[in-house]
Order: C-alpha cells, then structure tokens, then sequence
C-alpha cells in the first residue's frame, strides 16, 4: 500500500506504517506541488497528522478523488476539510500501531 503522510508526526505514525511494510512517502507541506511530486495520484492513503494544514486535504482529494484520507492529531479537524476526510483518530484513543494494522485491514478488504 502507498501510503503519503503529511504534518510533524509527532506520535510516530509513520514508523508504524514502515514498520507494517507500507510504502511511505513523507511530505512536511501538503501543498499541490508537493503533493504531485510524491505522486499522490497513485497512493492509496493521504495521511495528515497536523491538522492546521487541513487545506492539503481537498488538495489531495482534487489531486486524487479515490484516496483514502486519514487525519491523526490531538487538534479538531476544520469542518470545510471534515467531509472528505475517510477516516478521523485522535492519538490519545488510538496507538500509531493500531492505526498501521486498520490500514492492514482496510487494504485487505479492498483486495
């Protein structure tokens, strides 16, 4: 699974998706540029973990209509950016290795 995380990743998210064997690319601005160049349009994961960059998220949705958005933060999400987000956790319910083993189990469904 592709996956692009985007933010400060401050809970480590990212080594839990490396370490579940994910192909993870980091961006630390979510912008178009950005975005295009990490080749969003063929990850299966957008994942933000600095929700004060919640813009990247209809970025990455235009970019892509069918990834999978997934925003991990202690912070809310905007309510402009709550609708297209697939998936919304906060770090203090959900451990970074639970979140690497849902997306497991999500990509295992799809297939």
């Amino acid at each position: 699974m592709r996956v692009i995380l985007t933010g400060t990743d401050q809970y480590d998210l990212g080594g839990a998706i490396a370490d579940a064997g994910h192909d993870l690319t980091r961006v630390d601005i979510g912008n178009r540029d950005a975005l295009e160049a990490a080749s969003i349009t063929t990850a299966d994961v957008y994942v933000l973990t600095e929700l004060r960059q919640a813009t990247s998220i209809p970025v990455a949705k235009e970019l892509h209509p069918e990834v999978t958005v997934l925003a991990y933060d202690d912070d809310s999400l905007p309510d402009f950016a709550s609708g297209q987000a697939d998936l919304v956790l906060d770090p203090a319910l959900f451990d970074p290795e639970d979140v690497a083993a849902e997306l497991d189990a999500r990509n295992d469904h799809s297939s």
